[in-house]
């Protein structure tokens, strides 16, 4: 059977705390953003933790191990990936917020002080590596970089809540489908569609024109945001009359000569593809690519140095997913096939067919105090037999923290027993199934792998 923990009072489905009544369709929020970053810490039951934002999910080989180092001298000695293509360092010792901030400085993970939470941009992980997306090697790792500098240089950015998504997508669809604010798809032709929120709409624009245009797209956003009154964090809250449509149309108005603005094109989105398996990658001009999976969306500072090795055989980047994955371009097929190996043996995910393979969870207990079960070792307890079918998440309470898009297996703890439901599908979803704790651990498998099976669709 699976492990009781202590009782702790049930959190309503969906609950936050700045919500106040609904105005028409959208959120009212009563507060501030209070999401973490590097230099604000949040206070959790493992000791503090820091969320820092890397642009595309990059990172250098030396930038990995400055995290190495800081997760081993203030942190619990691992580095755990979110949904983002982020970075979180948890069970950070008191005290610990100035030599943390300058071991990032000196790193240059932390460009500016004041924008370092909004740096919050996905990128597609496998752009330019395997010769998929718009022309086989759009530039949205360029479009980060250029997009980030951007930020860090506007006045008006660091009003954007932390939670406020730029997703550039190099015509795949993968990141497109990942609900962005402002999301940029390449097209052949080095074009690109500017997209708001969910709107019907896009924005065709030169390609080069791109990254400006996704800033003074945000900015938009934070003027109607003022407009409409209700403290919008992001573009889904904003209130009837001021939703994504009147963002496109105050962005049309910033930008260049009237002569060269942009046509609105109806938007039809691509069925979003799955995230990238883990293996190698044979890329056009005959390097390989590494995509690996951390179990559960957690790194060793082994593992992670490991990593930081491996990348200075090739392009010395380390690229991030938002599927807790790690991307490692640009290797001789000899070092990657080497590499390959060393990385399995550190505990890496390197097998497509692995169970972890679609398989994530939030922090649990003992980490978070919300959490009303360890899903970690619970999840870890019932692993499937492969990673096939509809991704799984598993979630120690109602919030449902770092969910997947799309449609998934939604476990969520309860505080006496486990609920699995498919969430995210129109249709053809089976009903909820409750599974006590003191029920043996097969009986819960079994109820996951079933709900898994159901036909993969989207929202």
């Amino acid at each position: 059977m699976l492990a009781a923990m202590p009782p702790t009072p049930a959190i309503p489905p969906h609950r936050d705390e700045s919500l106040a009544r609904d105005r028409g369709d959208a959120c009212v929020r009563t507060r501030g953003d209070a999401c973490p970053g590097a230099l604000r810490l949040h206070s959790a039951a493992d000791g503090s933790l820091a969320r820092l934002r890397l642009p595309a999910g990059l990172l250098t080989a030396h930038q990995a191990l400055a995290l190495a180092e800081a997760a081993d001298g203030l942190g619990d000695g691992h580095l755990s990936l979110t949904s983002r293509g982020n970075a979180e360092l948890r069970g950070l010792r008191d005290g610990c917020a100035e030599d943390l901030a300058g071991l990032l400085r000196a790193a240059g993970l932390l460009p500016s002080d004041r924008h370092e939470r909004v740096r919050n941009i996905v990128a597609s992980p496998l752009a330019g590596l395997d010769g998929q997306g718009a022309d086989g090697a759009a530039p949205v790792q360029e479009w980060a970089r250029e997009l980030d500098l951007l930020l860090c240089a506007s006045d008006t950015a660091p009003d954007l809540s932390g939670r406020f998504l730029f997703a550039l997508d190099d015509g795949r669809g993968d990141v497109a489908a990942l609900g962005g604010d402002v999301t940029l798809i390449a097209e052949p032709g080095g074009t690109a569609l500017l997209r708001v929120g969910d709107d019907t709409e896009a924005l065709r624009l030169p390609g080069r024109d791109a990254p400006r245009a996704a800033r003074t797209a945000a900015e938009a956003f934070l003027s109607v945001a003022q407009e409409a009154g209700n403290g919008s964090w992001r573009v889904r809250e904003l209130p009837p009359g001021y939703g994504a449509p009147a963002v496109r149309a105050r962005l049309r108005t910033r930008l260049p000569q009237p002569d060269t603005r942009p046509d609105t094109q109806p938007y039809t989105p691509v069925p979003a593809p799955p995230p990238p398996r883990p293996g190698p990658v044979t890329g056009p001009d005959g390097t390989t690519a590494l995509s690996l999976l951390a179990p559960l969306g957690r790194l060793t500072t082994a593992q992670l140095r490991r990593l930081a090795a491996v990348a200075r055989d090739g392009s010395g980047e380390l690229r991030m997913t938002p599927w807790r994955g790690v991307v490692l371009p640009g290797l001789p097929p000899e070092a990657a096939e080497s590499g390959l190996r060393e990385l399995a043996t550190a505990g890496l995910v390197t097998d497509p067919a692995s169970p972890w393979y679609g398989l994530g969870a939030c922090t649990g207990r003992p980490g978070c105090a919300k959490s009303l079960s360890d899903v970690r070792a619970d999840a870890a307890a019932t692993l499937p037999e492969d990673g096939t079918g509809l991704p799984v998440h598993w979630s120690g309470c109602a919030r449902r923290c770092g969910h997947p898009h799309g449609a998934w297996v939604d476990v969520v703890a309860t505080g006496d027993a486990y609920e699995v439901s498919v969430r995210g599908t129109r249709h053809n979803a089976p009903a909820t199934t409750t599974i006590p704790l003191t029920d043996p651990a097969d009986r819960l498998a079994d109820a996951v792998a079933s709900a898994r099976a159901a036909t993969r669709t989207t929202t």
